[in-house]
């Protein structure tokens, strides 16, 4: 169990507000953090995991965290840019977190990296850069992981298949995951929990279905294409991948709700 009952001054994108956060968080949910930028998810995650300071308290499994050592949290934090060693190979980039062979041979197996364990990270893709990120999360074993829009710069198929990723890992590790996203495909198919944040406050708890139907503009959608018994659907700029049944009679450019799907 996550205890969180912080605040903190900060400046932004609206100018100067307060971040006031009483939150919860069982041990082994998937917590997604939505909400516009500047609204102060990023912080958030940073206060927890020890890089910024806060008032108030955060207590983990009934240990109190004010002033506990970063090194001792045991969690792993994916950022947006990588961090990569870019002077290591990909292996390298995993021992260096610890020198565990067999965990790290698993991880790159996992990830699909183990024929790319010899490369430096400047002759990667983005999305490989990023599951070496994610693998190098793990080489802690952390009882609580933090993404920070992971997926964000990656193409559609690729994120497809690292949200399969970090759900594989999420469950093979037993962890406590909170993950910052703007986009709802990331957020249906992984997480258990959503808590959207307006202006450093949360407004919203709930499941996605039970979070976003209550605006129901923000998820509709046109249909961009039609594959057998999936749809896929163009919300704002997120595309989101649906299930339909074959009798459903849906064709190219309709627009659809998404939250009836889910």
């Amino acid at each position: 169990m996550i205890s969180l009952k912080i605040n903190k001054a900060l400046c932004g994108a609206k100018g100067e507000m307060n971040l006031e956060v009483d939150l919860k968080i069982k041990q082994g949910e998937f917590l997604a953090i939505s909400g516009e930028s500047g609204a102060g998810k990023s912080t958030l995650l940073r206060i927890l995991a020890g890089l910024e300071e806060a008032n108030g308290e955060i207590v983990v499994n009934g240990q109190n965290w004010h002033n506990f050592p970063i090194q001792k949290r045991q969690i792993g934090f994916v950022f947006q840019d990588f961090g990569l060693f870019e002077n290591m190979s990909v292996e390298q980039n995993l021992l260096f977190v610890s020198n565990d062979k067999e965990l790290a041979d698993e991880l790159l197996s996992i990830t699909q990296l183990s024929e790319l364990k010899r490369r430096k990270p400047n002759t990667l893709s983005g999305g490989q850069k990023q599951r070496v990120a994610l693998a190098r999360a793990f080489m802690s074993r952390p009882n609580i992981l933090l993404l920070d829009e992971p997926l964000s710069a990656l193409n559609h198929d690729m994120r497809l298949k690292l949200q399969k990723d970090i759900l594989k890992l999420h469950q093979r590790f037993s962890c406590t995951t909170l993950m910052v996203s703007h986009d709802a495909s990331d957020i249906y198919r992984m997480a258990s929990r959503v808590i959207v944040m307006e202006l450093g406050k949360i407004v919203k708890d709930g499941t996605a279905k039970e979070v976003f139907s209550t605006n129901t503009s923000h998820l509709k959608g046109e249909v961009l294409e039609i594959k057998k018994d999936k749809i896929v659907v163009l919300v704002g700029q997120q595309l989101i991948e649906l299930e339909v049944s074959k009798d459903k009679k849906i064709n190219v450019g309709d627009y659809v709700n998404v939250e009836a799907y889910f």
